[in-house]
């Protein structure tokens, strides 16, 4: 199981997740923030699970690349 967790209120809008996982990131046009895909939010936490082992290496060069340091992956 894959878990990615976006803390999007300090989100800069660097775009390097969207670019390095964009089957599970986008930016949103209202505001310029990083949105993860079908994810639930809990307390300004955004996490998406999936089974899928595939989400690891592109989900983890999106959380390397971040500026800010807000995304998490977990391979459990």
């Amino acid at each position: 199981m894959v878990i990615i967790t976006l803390q999007r209120d300090k989100c800069i809008g660097c775009n390097y997740c969207a670019e390095f996982a964009p089957d599970y990131f986008r930016m949103s046009k209202a505001d310029g923030k990083s949105v993860l895909l079908k994810s639930a939010e809990k307390k300004g936490f955004f996490t998406f699970k999936t089974p899928n082992p595939e989400a690891l290496e592109p989900c983890t060069k999106a959380a390397t690349a971040c500026p800010v340091k807000i995304i998490s992956v977990k391979n459990i």
